[in-house]
Order: structure tokens, then sequence, then C-alpha cells
């Protein structure tokens, strides 16, 4: 078995831990790009890259920072497996005495609990590794998930050695998601993993996606086969040998538990035979200087090799957020841009001119000025709320055209409120027409100076007028002439021109903004366009560090040879 855990050392020539300093800026670097990522939009492949995200966070602030930056530190096992297979049993049973809770309840282990040597208490109570457990139960809470935050149990046992500690997570197929969750964020803060099956459950799906995780972090890695029943021991035995053999983990370890009447129920401790092999290795990878090294030297190569081949999936699942953002935030500005263009053109061929207020300039100048331009402001209001909702049902169709889109719609607030929207539309045009009135008690005043307006002649009725040629299209045609006769032809003429470039810059204004406010959707997600360029920059970083540190260890090869 000695020999094995010693095989286990030599699994990579690289010596990550020698390689600290530049290794560790690029992490940091690395760390603070996947930390600002984000995956808001709800895509195919986001719910997993968000789960990535958080395990690379993981990772790097609960095993591979903590580990690099001292190396000396205890080495962690972490023992995990499906609900029921005894991995509390096996803890208590490894330490000699009750430490965690063991039962027929499941969940048993609600919370993690970490056994450690007196002597190395300080290094896990200040929280260097585990970052995000609190050492102390929260507020009170209680230990079942769900009654409190998640937190940290730790336990002293003299009988385990110094540099070594034992970690009973909860179980990584629990129906509590944030048992679940917190079990296999645990699993990544391992130096050496410790799977726990059954004899009745070891070809199940849940402990081989567990094994191919250990593979691909290339971890130091020990199996237990729990409850084997001594008729088949040796069956059992091969056949799961077999397995791990085609799965690539042939020189995992393999220790086999028999099926005791002590540990039956699972409460009570196993005899010490039945963990003596499991023991002593533990301890073999503690007090052995080389295999000590080598286990914490592969996890932390296993995990940098994972972490490099994650960051490019991570960049993609990031353009592919950017790119949807882009496509969807195009549909809406071309759907207000259609509008823009139909206000223009409809606002010039007279649309806001058509009933009330035809009917008030036909009885113009008797009806009066103010109730004239109140039903041309009710006109030009109605024209910019129509094409408002048609530019919003153009971007809604758009969005359902688009897989990102139909997503989106059914999860985020789409439909904008009219009554707000009608607010804004009429506040608009009431600053427009205090514009126009503003325009023509200016005119009248320079007119009148010079000689070319008589002090008679009324702003209202001029913006009355003026409204009415900008307005009316052909109907409007009449009050072009009786405002050259008013003003001047020249002066006229200049007024309407002033006029049609506010008005478009009215509805601009207002048409870009509410364009704004559906965009606001999108943006409020934060999806930034260097999201994915950051991510790929920080990979570039952290392979160029890893090649330095590589030529460095080369040198002094060199020179002894």
């Amino acid at each position: 078995m000695l020999q094995k855990a010693s095989k286990l050392g030599h699994s990579s020539p690289v010596v990550i831990l020698d390689m600290r300093p530049g290794l560790l800026d690029a992490l940091a670097m690395v760390r603070a790009r996947v930390d600002a990522a984000c995956f808001p939009l709800p895509l195919p492949g986001a719910l997993r890259a968000r789960r990535t995200r958080q395990d690379l966070l993981a990772q790097l602030d609960d095993y591979l920072v903590p580990r690099l930056r001292t190396p000396e530190a205890p080495l962690l096992a972490v023992v995990g497996g499906s609900t029921g297979a005894g991995k509390s049993t096996l803890v208590n049973s490894l330490v000699g005495r009750p430490v965690t809770e063991a039962g027929v309840l499941r969940p048993t282990t609600r919370i993690p609990v970490l056994v450690c040597h007196p002597h190395d208490r300080p290094w896990f109570e200040d929280r260097r590794v585990l970052s995000s457990l609190p050492r102390e139960r929260p507020g009170g809470a209680g230990e079942q998930c769900g009654d409190g935050e998640p937190w940290l149990r730790l336990e002293e046992a003299d009988s385990l050695p110094p540099g070594l500690a034992l970690l009973d997570t909860p179980d990584v197929d629990s129906l509590v998601t944030a048992n679940c969750e917190l079990a296999a964020e645990l699993i990544c803060a391992a130096d050496i993993w410790i799977l726990v099956t059954t004899a009745a459950r070891y070809a199940d799906a849940l402990p081989w996606r567990l094994l191919r995780s250990a593979k691909e972090h290339d971890v130091t890695l020990g199996t237990v086969l729990d409850r084997v029943p001594h008729q088949i021991a040796d069956e059992v035995s091969h056949h799961y040998g077999a397995l791990l053999e085609r799965a690539g983990l042939g020189d995992a370890l393999r220790f086999t538990v028999p099926e005791l009447p002590e540990s039956a129920d699972g409460g009570g401790l196993l005899p010490r035979t039945a963990v003596a092999g499991l023991r002593e290795w533990l301890r073999y990878c503690c007090e052995d200087p080389f295999a000590r090294r080598a286990a914490a030297r592969r996890t932390a190569e296993g995990t940098l090799a994972a972490l490099r081949a994650t960051l490019p999936a991570l960049a993609g699942a990031s353009a592919a957020q950017h790119a949807a953002v882009v496509r969807l935030s195009a549909q809406v500005v071309d759907a207000y841009a259609v509008a823009a263009t139909h206000v223009r053109e409809a606002a010039r061929d007279g649309a806001a001119f058509a009933g009330e207020a035809l009917v008030w300039w036909r009885g113009y100048p008797q009806c009066g000025s103010e109730a004239l331009q109140d039903a041309l402001a009710d006109g030009v209001s109605a024209l910019l709320r129509t094409a408002i909702d048609a530019a919003d049902e153009r971007a809604a169709e758009a969005w359902r055209g688009d897989q990102a889109g139909e997503a989106l719609l059914a999860v985020s607030k789409w439909e904008p409120d009219r009554e707000a929207v009608a607010g804004r539309t009429a506040e608009m045009v009431r600053q427009w027409r205090a514009s126009l009135t503003e325009l023509a008690y200016k005119e009248i005043k320079f007119g009148h100076d010079s000689g070319r307006v008589t002090a008679a002649t009324d702003p209202e009725d001029v913006a009355a007028l003026l409204a009415t040629v900008l307005l009316g299209g052909g109907a409007g045609v009449g009050a072009g002439e009786r405002l050259a006769e008013t003003l001047g032809v020249y002066a006229a003429l200049r007024m309407q021109d002033r006029v049609w470039a506010e008005f478009d810059e009215m509805c601009a204004s207002l048409l870009e903004t509410e364009r704004d406010r559906r965009l606001a959707v999108l943006d409020a997600f934060g999806v930034a366009p260097s999201q994915q360029s950051a991510l790929i920059a920080a990979l570039s970083v952290l392979g160029k560090a890893q090649e330095r540190g590589l030529q460095q260890q080369r040198k002094p090869q060199e020179v002894v040879r």
C-alpha cells in the first residue's frame, strides 16, 4: 500500500509549489477576472457557467491559493460520498471516538465537521482555507441546513497525527440543495479525497461522477468500499477494481470495510482493524516528507490544470452572453429607428391633424387659438404613443424569434407602464408647445421693433398657425398663407424651419428615452463587453507564469548535469 502511495507522488515532474511568487500574482488576476464575470441572461449553458464560476472561486479561495502560500500547512483529507454511505462512521472510527453525528436519519451530516490535531487548530480557525464558512454557529442558528447559514464545526483529536485534518462533508446527493452544493465545494478544497461508497451502490452514477472529477483534478485519491458482505467480498472488490481501471483510475488506493454488526446501524465505531489500512495510509501521506509534498503538489497541479482547462469554456459562455446582449439590443434599436422614421413621415403627412384638430381648424379663428393648440398637442401625443407601442411590439416580436430573447421575455419585466409612457409623452409635447409659443412671442417683438408686425398681433394666434402649418400637411396650406401675411414670407419660412427642427429633436429625444428604458432591461444584467477578453488575458498570464516557473526549474538541473 505504501509503495502504491509513493507511486502517486511521482505523477508529475512539475514542482508547482516552487513557482509560488509569480504564480500567486497570476492567480490573483485570474480570481479577480473570474469573480467579475457574470452570466445573468437565461441562455443555454448559463447555469453551468455560473456553477463553473463558483467552483473556480471555491478552488482558488479554499484550496489552491492557501496551499501555494503555505505549502507546509496541514493536509486536508475530505471524506465524501452519497447518502448513507457511512462517511461519518468512518471519520469517527479513524479518530477513535464520536466527533460527527452518525445515524439512520438522512441526511445525517447537515454541517461539515473538520477534525484536526490540537496543534493544527489555529490554521483552520482563521479561515485561510474554506474562507466562506464561519467557524461559529451564526446567530445561534440550528445545525440543519435551512435553519441558518452553513458553518464549519471544528473538533480536536489527539489521535490524529499533526499535519492531517479530516473533513466530514454533507451528502453530495442530498435532497437539501444547499447540502449538495456545499459538499461539492468542500471536495474542491481537499489535498486528499476519500470517496466512500457501498457494496450495494458502487456502480451508481454518483460515485463515478465524483471519481471523474477526481481524475480531472488529478488528486491523491483513496476509495472506501463499505459494508461489503463476506460472501461476495472478493467478487465485489475485483469488479470495483476493474471499473476503476477502465476509468483510468487504476492507481487509486482501494480500502474495503466488511459488513459488520458494529456498523450495521451506522451509529457505532468500526473495529480498529477495519480501518487500519486507511489510517496507516493517511499517516504515511502526512508524516513522510516526500509523500506529503507529493500529495499537496499533485492536487495543486491537478487543480491548476483543471483551472486552465475550464477558463476557455467560461470565456466562451461570456462571449455568448455578450453576443446575446448585442443582438437583442440591436433589435430594440432597429425597432425604435423604424418608429422614428414613421413619426417623421406621418407628421409631415398631417397624421396629427385628423379628427378633432381638423374640426377646430375649420372653426378657426372663432374657436380660439388655445383649443386648436390643445387638439394639435393631443394629436402629436397620440402619434408618438402609437409609434412607441409599435416599436415595443416589434422588438418583442424579434425577441420571441430569438432563443435568448424568448427566455428573457419570460423572466424580465419587458412590458412598460403605459400610463407612465403617456405621462412622459404629454410632458415632452407640452414643453415643445411652450417653446413654440415662446418663439412666436420673440418673433412678434422683433417684428414690432422693425415695423413689420402691428402691436395687435397675438402671439398665441401665431403659435397656433405655426403648429397648423407644421402638422396640417396639405390641409395646413391656408395657415401658412395667414402666417406669411402676419409676419412676412421670410419670417414665416424661417420660423417654420426652426419649428420643424425642434419638433424632430423633441420626437427623437422622446423615442431615444423610451428606447433606452427598454435597453435598461439588458443593461441591468451588467454583461461587460470586455468580460471575455479579460478571462482570456488572465489565462494567458497564468500560462506565462507557469512557463517561467518551469524555465527556472530547468536551469538548476542543467547546471547539475
